[in-house]
């Protein structure tokens, strides 16, 4: 499978929390084999971030082979940047943004990032949004713009653009989930301690995740292998020495976390599995039952009534 590149644009006075937020998902995305390439451009080098801290030598944008599959992120960076006169200038690289939304790249920005694509022109006429502070800014500067309020992230074909700041993060594991799936998505999310995923409109993707909103680690390794073996029966006490606990004990802790016994949790993971694959018209109804751990298809019937 050929990588796809997740490119970075840094501008100066970056917020180092919208590159390092976004930058993180894929990194830990590339620890679970997923087919990343992180990236690093500029416009100008030299450069620091808004609080002082200094880059190394990064290549020019313009060196950099980008084709419709990758991924650009524009971070956001002090406003007054993006205001001044030197970056209106800018008009090769306006040029450079709009190429790359016509050959169908996913461009994102992050926070104020969102000022930089506005200036190129790529938002007219689509929904986007940034932090709560500017979007009435926004809207006002860039009228053509649809600007949206109170959501996390918006995505119009392939422009996305985020709230700011830990937002970045809900739209880096938004974009991960829609290549790699949920499943690869909540790993992801779990090795970053984010429990509670939220999209767009702050809802969570799944509602099994919303069993997950816990820490402790005896019941999510738990967690981790029903979902990795729906399709085999294990016993409570199998369950319990995952865990590493008494079988009386991890019935107990299990409930206090989740707030469902054992056999009601994998309820829902099967009722979950089922509507994930009923949308594979390839599978029958005998196969989807025993890639649930169901022993027939009337087992499936009853469950899913």
């Amino acid at each position: 499978m050929s990588k796809i590149k997740v490119i970075f644009l840094i501008f100066p006075h970056i917020h180092l929390m919208d590159l390092a937020g976004p930058d993180q998902v894929f990194l830990e995305a590339i620890g679970y084999d997923a087919p990343y390439e992180i990236v690093y451009c500029c416009l100008e080098n030299n450069i620091q971030s808004s609080a002082l801290l200094p880059f190394g030598d990064l290549q020019h944008y313009k060196n950099v082979a980008i084709e419709s599959h990758d991924i650009l992120i524009i971070p956001g960076s002090e406003l007054s940047y993006f205001q001044s006169i030197a970056f209106k200038a800018q008009h090769d690289l306006f040029d450079w943004l709009r190429d790359c939304a016509n050959r169908n790249v996913t461009i994102c920005s992050v926070c104020s990032g969102a000022f930089a694509l506005a200036q190129s022109g790529i938002l007219d006429g689509k929904q986007c949004t940034t932090h709560w502070k500017r979007t009435k800014e926004l809207q006002s500067l860039y009228p053509k713009t649809q600007v949206i309020e109170n959501v996390l992230f918006t995505e119009d074909k392939n422009i996305l653009t985020s709230a700011g700041i830990a937002s970045g993060i809900d739209l880096a594991l938004y974009l991960v989930e829609k290549q790699q799936g949920e499943w690869f998505a909540h790993k992801v999310a779990r090795e970053m301690v984010v429990y509670n995923r939220r999209s767009g409109h702050h809802k969570q993707q799944s509602e099994l995740l919303a069993f997950r909103n816990h820490i402790h680690a005896g019941v999510h390794a738990v967690q981790d292998f029903l979902q990795e073996h729906l399709d085999k029966k294990s016993s409570l006490d199998d369950l319990a020495e995952i865990a590493n606990m008494s079988t009386r004990n991890f019935t107990r802790v299990f409930k206090k976390e989740t707030q469902l016994t054992v056999n009601e949790y994998i309820t829902i993971l099967r009722k979950e599995k089922i509507n994930q694959l009923s949308a594979n018209r390839d599978l029958s109804r005998a196969e989807i039952a025993s890639r649930c751990g169901l022993a027939s298809e009337r087992h499936l019937q009853r469950l899913m009534k």
